[in-house]
């Protein structure tokens, strides 16, 4: 049996937030969904397109009588937009949030003593943001990580991922620590070494002779530095232990090759690109 909510909050109508509410209409999961949000501008949008039947630009206001309450803003406002609106949750409401970063969020939320409080975080998305960027079935065949301790109650591990299930994704579990070091090195360090590259292209060469040299490679691994860089800030400012520890260990692997490179070693370097095309396939 799927879930159903009278109303939902989502607070943060972007990409994220407004594919999941787009969802939740479509499904008819929430008979009214609320949309809160610092833009005006952004969330008229969002009523326009119908992503969401109303708005409140205040998230206290916004929260009240919902009965799930999903926190889809940039991982630095998760924290602070959470003090504010727990006083003012319904009894019983479930919360959640869609951020990239879990451990120190579930560490204040259980600080705090909530325990009906699940971290989330789907792994699908794009470099484009906003409520324009929604789109439904942003998440169906995607999957999402749910991050539960032994404080966490039971119920709301069930419902979220009831939620997520019944849009299409695939939900599995995480320890938030263990999260946090993982999608540093498969999602953070990505963005950290796209942002490094073009900074490298572009500080040598011309935009004109990037161009012209139409390298295909160039375009698929700079693409995602387009992201917001507000986005990028606040996850690496949060994630900053495991994001150096992974840092790290690219740190070694890149000047194994310089290494290899530099004493014209032709066979370390095909042995280091066979490894990798090796683990790549194995995806």
């Amino acid at each position: 049996m799927e879930p159903h909510f009278q109303r939902v909050t989502i607070i943060g109508v972007g990409l994220i937030g407004g594919s999941l509410a787009l969802d939740l209409k479509e499904k008819g999961i929430a008979e009214e969904i609320v949309g809160v949000g610092r833009s005006r501008e952004n969330l008229e949008l969002a009523l326009s397109r119908g992503v969401i039947d109303r708005f409140e630009p205040d998230p206290v206001a916004g929260v009240k009588d919902a009965e799930l309450v999903v926190l889809a803003m940039p991982v630095g406002a998760i924290i602070p937009t959470a003090r504010k609106i727990l006083p003012a949750l319904k009894p019983g409401a479930y919360l959640t949030d869609v951020g990239s970063v879990k451990a120190p969020i579930v560490k204040e939320m259980e600080k705090a003593g909530v325990i009906n409080f699940v971290g989330g975080h789907p792994l699908a998305g794009s470099e484009k943001g906003g409520a324009g960027a929604a789109r439904a079935g942003l998440f169906s065949g995607n999957r999402v990580i749910l991050t539960p301790t032994k404080k966490t109650d039971s119920r709301v591990i069930r419902v979220v991922q009831e939620v997520w299930e019944a849009i299409g994704a695939q939900v599995f579990c995480l320890d938030p620590k263990e999260h946090d070091l993982v999608l540093a090195a498969v999602s953070h360090l990505p963005h950290a070494v796209s942002a490094s590259l073009v900074q490298a292209v572009f500080r040598r060469f011309s935009g004109e002779e990037i161009k012209r040299s139409g390298a295909g490679s160039f375009r698929d691994l700079s693409r995602v530095s387009a992201s917001p860089p507000e986005l990028w800030r606040d996850i690496l400012s949060l994630n900053r232990e495991p994001m150096l520890e992974i840092l790290a260990d690219f740190r070694k692997r890149l000047a194994e090759l310089e290494t290899y490179i530099k004493e014209g070693k032709s066979e370390k370097i095909l042995e280091f690109f066979s490894e990798s095309k090796k683990y790549r396939d194995a995806l």
